[in-house]
């Protein structure tokens, strides 16, 4: 008589794209409000010689964004080291953007020994976010109002980009997201503490972080991630708010890359 326990499911393998063909190889992950396009404006610019980048789209983003799901940084790691498992990378570096540096600190915990380098982009925290009030509200709401969206985006970049660009990024949100997904990822990302999995790393880690934005500031950084991680460092750039990919594009991979090259 045959079994009757089913065969396992093959692993979820999430849509991705490769850019480069260098050597160091380095996952990018994208935050709350973007797909993996989140990435579009520093790709022209990075050095394909040095690296291979993988930019996966979370579940309910982009092309993955009809898969079901949790919807969590817990299961988001497991999805990307079944990704890597895929791409036969034994060692990475990660890059992770809000939402999405907590996704990598996840895979961080899960996986130490493959983690060459970490680069925090205006990060999360492995604490999560403290929203309370209409705080909570204005991100609960952003699900379904693309104003809450335009009003995230305008708050965290200081207020001082232009009306057209502002419409373009929440209308890129709104087409490549799924709104019961977007809803669900935000109690992951703000209400989780996974710190204590995590503090005492010694992977060497890069956190950069816009001047105008007042919520993930350098000191924000100070009491969070340069407190956990052994050997962090923190870069702030005088020009960016929370979007630095497309704020500043040429100084994020500067900051980027010459971490990740460097020997130690």
């Amino acid at each position: 008589m045959g079994s009757l326990v089913p065969p396992s499911a093959p692993p979820y393998i999430p849509p991705y794209e490769l850019v480069g063909d260098g050597p160091h190889r380095v996952i990018a992950v994208h935050g709350w409000l973007s797909d993996r396009a989140a990435y579009a404006a520093v790709l022209p610019h990075i050095d394909r010689r040095a690296f291979t980048y993988v930019l996966p789209d979370l579940r309910g983003y982009g092309e993955a964004r009809d898969v079901p799901g949790e919807f969590s940084t817990a299961e988001a790691a497991g999805d990307l080291l079944a990704l890597a498992d895929h791409l036969g990378w034994d060692e990475y570096s990660l890059v992770g953007h809000s939402m999405g540096a907590a996704v990598v600190q996840r895979l961080l915990a899960a996986a130490p020994q493959r983690v060459r380098r970490l680069v925090g982009v205006a990060p999360v925290p492995a604490s999560g976010m403290p929203l309370e009030g209409e705080q909570w509200e204005l991100f609960a709401g952003a699900a379904e109002h693309p104003e809450n969206r335009r009003t995230i985006i305008n708050l965290t970049t200081g207020n001082r980009h232009p009306d057209a660009w502002l419409d373009f990024m929440v209308r890129h949100s709104e087409q490549h997201s799924d709104a019961k997904a977007f809803r669900a990822w935000l109690d992951s990302w703000a209400r989780e503490d996974f710190h204590t999995e995590i503090a005492g790393s010694t992977v060497p880690v890069r956190v950069v972080v816009g001047a105008y934005d007042p919520a993930l500031t350098p000191e924000v950084m100070r009491q969070t991630w340069l407190r956990w991680y052994a050997r962090a460092e923190l870069v702030e750039l005088p020009c960016a708010g929370h979007y630095p990919a497309d704020e500043t594009p040429l100084e994020l991979v500067r900051a980027i890359e010459d971490f990740l090259m460097a020997r130690g």
